[in-house]
């Protein structure tokens, strides 16, 4: 096996960036495919932590090539302000390490306006974004008329793109009584920055196919998780891009046959951010406790997140719509102090029992969980790196995730440090 996909099973916040930063150390590329600046990934190496919006994982590591692919929605100001932190502490980032696709989509200031005039104006409708133009961004792409990186090189070209995507925008804004945007001033901004971004910028399809032509192992970074797929998630409490693990060959422009193992990051319990239902979530002392445990707060906005018991039917139905052929089980040793862990089996809606969760979001608001109850292990797991050095009801929850899932644990991580991890399989199979 050469090229791996990691995506997030549940929500997002599953502890990706730590389990790609330790994959990253057999990969030759990382390559990020989906998302903006919305999505987070925290790591920590030796001592140092990193918290990375745009950049992908595998930048902090040296001799790696990190690539943000076509799939990505770019904020330019963004990236360069990330760009300048990771520097700071003293990760090299440069033309030789870093790739940008001449076709991403470029986030500007009045995606991130219209995101805050939407989220304001929507009362109890809102869907919880990050306000940070992500939606909009998608919106004009899908609509032909976004700013691509490509677009930065010629005047000409870029000041043709803006006259488009502003006409659409102003005719917004005016109805909303906003200030309408100036072309000329965005303009001057954009070429401000052009060179910084462009500077990395190529034909990303291009590279992979070179770098699978030389056999180099490749492994695509997906962000949020799959429960925010704009298709197959939670909709419309959903993120703006495909998050499943197809989407790393659109979003980075190679081909599905380039996927060898998808690896899915699973939390041992669940937990959700911003709005939408939640079918297994605590609103009692345990879910403070695991959000405390947990340090369960967002990477990018700092917003608490919201906790509840292992959902086994969402993480199956996951597994099915991803094809996840392993899961990397996270944040084991949040659950030591319990002394009683559940994991929800099944569901029931209007007395009626089912085994997955229903599309429509009336639905998904009624759903009943039922729990398989497990007795706690009440001693701490954290930094143990060998399965048999876990307590016997740890090992015993583990093990009925994995049947009832259907899917082999491929890692437990316990602790967030990147060699707190028990390797059951590796996912480039070596």
């Amino acid at each position: 096996m050469k090229n791996v996909v990691v995506v997030g099973s549940q929500w997002g916040d599953e502890g990706k960036g730590k389990i790609v930063d330790w994959l990253s150390s057999e990969a030759d590329i990382v390559v990020r495919f989906q998302g903006g600046h919305n999505a987070g990934h925290t790591l920590v190496i030796d001592g140092v932590t990193y918290k990375l919006r745009l950049l992908p994982s595998g930048i902090v590591r040296k001799n790696k090539i990190s690539i943000i692919g076509n799939g990505v929605v770019v904020d330019p100001w963004a990236l360069l302000d990330e760009i300048k932190e990771v520097k700071l502490k003293g990760v090299n980032v440069d033309e030789n390490n870093l790739i940008i696709s001449e076709s991403a989509s470029l986030i500007l200031p009045f995606h991130k306006e219209m995101d805050e005039l939407r989220e304001d104006a929507a009362g109890k409708a809102k869907i919880g974004t990050t306000r940070r133009g992500i939606g909009p961004a998608y919106e004009d792409k899908v609509g032909r008329r976004s700013i691509r990186v490509m677009d930065l090189v010629s005047e000409r070209n870029l000041d043709h793109r803006l006259e488009t995507v502003l006409a659409h925008h102003n005719a917004i804004r005016k109805g909303l009584g906003k200030n309408i945007f100036k072309k000329d001033q965005l303009k001057k901004d954009l070429l401000k920055i052009a060179p910084k971004i462009l500077k990395f910028s190529k034909p990303v399809w291009k590279k992979l196919d070179e770098y699978k032509s030389k056999n180099k192992k490749i492994l695509f970074e997906g962000a949020q998780g799959i429960l925010l797929d704009v298709d197959h998630g939670t909709y419309p409490f959903v993120t703006s891009s495909n998050t499943v693990a197809s989407s790393a060959a659109t979003g980075s422009g190679c081909g599905p046959n380039a996927i060898n193992y998808v690896l899915g990051i699973t939390k041992a319990y669940t937990t959700r951010v911003g709005e939408g239902p939640f079918p297994t979530e605590l609103k009692d002392k345990t879910g403070e406790l695991l959000g405390i445990r947990g340090k369960e707060f967002g990477t990018v906005t700092s917003r608490k997140r919201r906790c509840g018991w292992f959902d086994g039917v969402l993480v199956r139905q996951s597994i099915k719509i991803s094809g996840i052929d392993g899961i990397a089980l996270t944040k084991l040793d949040v659950l030591d102090e319990l002394n009683e862990i559940k994991m929800c089996v099944k569901y029931a809606i209007n007395g009626k029992e089912i085994d997955y969760l229903p599309a429509a979001v009336d639905d998904q608001l009624k759903v009943k969980p039922f729990y398989k109850t497990f007795s706690g292990w009440k001693t701490s797991t954290k930094g143990i790196r060998n399965l048999e050095d876990l307590p016997n009801n740890a090992k015993t929850y583990i093990h009925a995730i994995e049947d009832f899932i259907g899917a082999k644990i491929a890692s437990i991580s316990t602790s967030p440090e990147r060699e707190d991890t028990i390797l059951l399989k590796n996912p480039f199979g070596n």
